[in-house]
C-alpha cells in the first residue's frame, strides 16, 4: 500500500504540529486522506499512525466530514455533538472541544489538521478566537501543501546529479562546503550574498579566513552534526548573526568534508513572527468610506505611501488608525518587507525596551543565552507601527529619538550599533502637543515623529459613512454568524446615524455584530441593538413633549458626551475641553457626574 503524501515527510509534519502547539498552547493533530494520524502533540502522540473514526470516513464524524466535504469545522462542546467520535471521548483523554480544517493539495483534501481542546481553559481560548485559529490553520495549510509540494518537486530533481545542482543553486538559504581540511570548496548565490563575496574568491580559501572561529571546522574532528545554531561574524564590518545547521561529510569510514547551511537569524525571525502573528493585509480600499474628510485622509496617504519620512496618525479611538497605517504600507513601496505593529501602552514597562530593541546573550538575569531580536530588527526593509506612543516612557523616548535620528539600533547589552532600514508610522489619541507642555513628551522626539501628521476624523466627523459601514459589518459577520438577514430597518438606521459614537467605528462594529446576533427576524430592528444604545436613545432624542429645560439638558449632555470622545477622559483631556466650552474643571466635573458621563465613557 502506498504511503500518503504527508506520511511521506512524517517528521517534518510532526515539526510544523509541535509548532504550532507552542505557539497557541493547543494539542495538535494532524490526519492524512486515509484517516491515519501522522503528527500529534500532546495527549494525541500516543495516536500516531493509529487510524481515527475506524479508518471510514463516511461515517460521518468529525474528521470524514471534513474530507469529504472539503471544508472546516468548529466543534464548540465535543461531549455533546452527535457527530463527534464517541470511541475518543474517554475519561482519559475527553475532548472538549475542537477546530479543525482540510489539508488540500491541488484543490483536493488529502488530510485534515486540527487544534483541541482538554481543559476548560484551552475550550475558552479556542472558542473566543475560534475564527483566528481558523484563519491560522488556512496559513498552516499552505505551508503544509507547500511542504508537499516541495517534497514531489525534490523526488523529481533527484534523477540526476545536474538536477540535484540545480536545487542547491536556488535554495534560498546559503550553503557551503569545504574539504576534510577546512577549505571551501563550494557556495551557493546566496552564500555568496550573505557573505558578500563571490564564488570566485570563496573557493580554495579556509573558513577560517571567512568565518574565524566557526564550529564547522569541530565538526570535521567531531563528526557530530548540530542544527539552528545562532553564530555572530563580521561581514563587511557589520556584526550579522546567523542560523548555522552543519552536518559532516563521509566517504570510506572517515569524515572528507562538512557542509552547513545558514541565513540572517533576522529573516528566520521575520518568517516566524509572520506565521504566528496572524496579521491580515489591508489595503486602502478597506478604509471604507466616502465621506469628505475620509477621503482627504486617504488622498494624503497614497501621496505619502512612498515616503520614508516619519508618519504621526492622531485620531479618538476606534478610528481605525492601525488600519490606516497598514493601508499605508500595503500601499507603498515596502509592501513586500514585513509590517510589525507594537502597542507601547499594552506592554510593561519592564518588557518595552528588549521588545523593541531586542538583547544580547547575558544582558539580564534570565535572559536567553542565544539573545533576542527586537521589533526594530524584525521590521527592517518594511515598516514599524508604534501605536499608543503617547504611552511611551520618557526613558525610551530618548532611545526612540537616537533610533530616528541615526537609523540604528543598539540591543540591551549590546556593544555594537545594527543599522536598521525601518520607515516608522506612529499613532495615538493622546494630544502630544499638551503632553509636551506638561513635560510628559519630549518636544524633540514629538517634532521627529510629527514630520507627516494625520488624523483620523471620528465618526461623527463623517457620519455619512455609517450606513456604509453599518453594510459592511453586517455583511460581515452575517457570514462568520451564517445567519441569513436581508437589511436594516429604517429607524434602526436612523437612530445609529444619531447616536454619537464615542467608541467610533470599533464601537460601530461591536453593536452590529451584536444586532447580528440578538436578531430574529431577516431585518435588524432597534430592540436588537446594545442596552446602551436604546438607553441613549429614551434619554438624548428630544421629544416634543419634554420640557425647554429637559431639553437643554439633553443638549448639554450630548454636546459633553462627544467632546469626551474628542479630548478623551484623562486629566489632561478633561482640562482641554473645559476650557473649549469656558467653564472650570469643577463644574465640569460636576457635570460628568451629574449626567452619569464618566461611568458612561467607562463601558466602552
Amino acid at each position: 500500500m502506498m504511503s500518503s503524501r504527508l506520511m511521506e515527510f512524517q517528521e517534518q509534519v510532526q515539526e510544523i504540529a509541535a509548532a504550532i502547539s507552542a505557539a497557541l498552547k493547543l494539542d495538535t493533530e494532524i490526519v492524512d486522506e486515509t484517516m491515519t494520524v501522522v503528527a500529534g502533540t500532546g495527549q494525541i502522540k500516543k495516536r500516531i499512525n493509529q487510524k481515527e473514526e475506524n479508518g471510514f470516513k463516511e461515517a460521518g464524524f468529525l474528521y470524514g466530514r471534513v474530507l469529504t466535504t472539503n471544508r472546516p469545522f468548529i466543534i464548540e462542546d465535543a461531549r455533546n455533538d452527535p457527530h463527534y467520535d464517541p470511541s475518543v471521548l474517554t475519561s482519559e483523554t475527553e475532548e472538549i472541544a475542537e477546530i479543525c480544517s482540510p489539508i488540500r493539495y491541488q484543490g483536493k483534501a488529502i488530510g485534515v489538521i486540527g487544534l483541541l481542546a482538554f481543559t476548560v481553559e484551552q475550550q475558552k481560548q479556542l472558542i473566543e478566537n475560534k475564527y483566528y485559529m481558523l484563519e491560522f490553520l488556512g496559513q498552516m495549510e499552505k505551508l503544509l501543501a507547500g511542504k508537499i509540494a516541495e517534497q514531489e518537486a525534490i523526488k523529481k530533481l533527484q534523477l540526476t546529479t545536474k538536477q540535484l545542482n540545480t536545487i542547491i543553486e536556488s535554495i534560498h538559504e546559503g550553503i557551503i562546503a569545504i574539504d576534510e581540511v577546512g577549505n571551501i570548496n563550494q557556495v551557493n548565490p546566496t552564500a555568496e550574498a550573505l557573505l558578500g563575496q563571490t564564488r570566485k574568491t570563496l573557493i580554495g580559501r579556509h573558513l577560517s579566513d571567512i568565518l574565524p572561529g566557526s564550529p564547522m571546522l569541530e565538526v570535521l574532528t567531531t563528526g557530530i552534526e548540530y542544527k539552528e545554531k545562532e553564530e555572530r561574524y563580521e561581514i563587511n564590518g557589520v556584526q550579522t548573526d546567523f542560523l548555522v545547521s552543519t552536518s559532516p561529510i563521509r566517504g570510506d569510514q572517515r569524515i572528507i568534508g562538512a557542509v552547513a547551511s545558514f541565513r540572517k537569524s533576522a529573516d528566520v525571525h521575520k518568517l516566524a513572527y509572520s506565521m504566528t502573528s496572524l496579521q491580515r493585509i489591508s489595503s486602502m480600499g478597506e478604509v471604507i468610506g466616502d465621506s469628505g474628510p475620509l477621503k482627504k485622509v486617504k488622498e494624503h496617504a497614497l501621496k505619502v505611501c512612498n515616503s520614508k519620512s516619519t508618519i504621526l496618525i492622531t485620531g479618538e479611538t476606534g478610528t481605525g488608525k492601525g488600519l490606516l497605517a497598514m493601508a499605508i504600507h500595503n500601499a507603498g513601496n515596502r509592501r513586500e518587507g514585513p509590517f510589525i505593529t507594537i502597542n507601547c501602552g499594552a506592554i510593561p514597562e519592564s518588557l518595552l525596551e528588549s521588545e523593541l530593541f531586542g538583547y544580547d546573550s547575558g544582558a539580564f538575569t534570565g535572559a536567553s543565552r542565544q539573545g533576542k531580536i527586537g521589533k526594530f530588527e524584525l521590521a527592517d526593509k518594511g515598516t514599524i507601527f508604534l501605536d499608543e506612543i503617547g504611552d511611551l516612557p520618557l526613558h525610551l523616548q530618548i532611545k526612540l529619538l537616537h533610533v530616528l535620528q541615526h537609523k540604528e539600533i543598539e540591543r540591551i547589552g549590546g556593544t555594537k550599533a545594527i543599522p536598521i532600514n525601518v520607515r516608522v508610522i506612529a499613532a495615538t489619541n493622546k494630544n502630544l502637543e499638551q503632553m509636551v507642555s506638561e513635560g510628559e513628551f519630549r518636544a524633540d522626539l514629538y517634532f521627529r515623529l510629527n514630520v507627516i501628521p494625520m488624523t483620523m476624523p471620528s465618526l461623527r466627523e463623517r457620519a455619512e459613512d455609517i450606513p456604509i459601514l453599518m453594510e459592511h459589518f453586517l455583511k460581515k459577520h452575517l457570514k462568520i454568524a451564517n445567519k441569513y438577514v436581508e437589511q436594516f430597518e429604517e429607524e434602526t438606521v436612523a437612530l445609529l446615524r444619531e447616536y454619537p459614537w464615542p467608541g467610533n467605528i470599533r464601537e460601530l462594529e461591536n453593536a452590529v455584530e451584536y444586532a447580528v446576533n440578538m436578531e430574529s427576524t431577516t431585518r435588524i430592528t432597534p430592540a436588537s441593538l446594545p442596552r446602551r444604545i436604546l438607553n441613549w436613545k429614551k434619554t438624548n432624542r428630544p421629544s416634543s413633549q419634554l420640557s425647554l429645560k429637559k431639553r437643554i439638558q439633553i443638549e448639554e449632555k450630548r454636546i459633553l458626551s462627544q467632546l469626551l470622545g474628542k479630548y478623551g477622559t484623562s486629566v489632561s483631556g478633561k482640562k482641554l475641553l473645559a476650557q473649549e466650552l469656558d467653564i472650570s474643571l469643577a463644574t465640569l466635573y460636576r457635570k460628568l457626574e451629574e449626567y452619569e458621563l464618566l461611568k458612561y465613557e467607562k463601558s466602552f
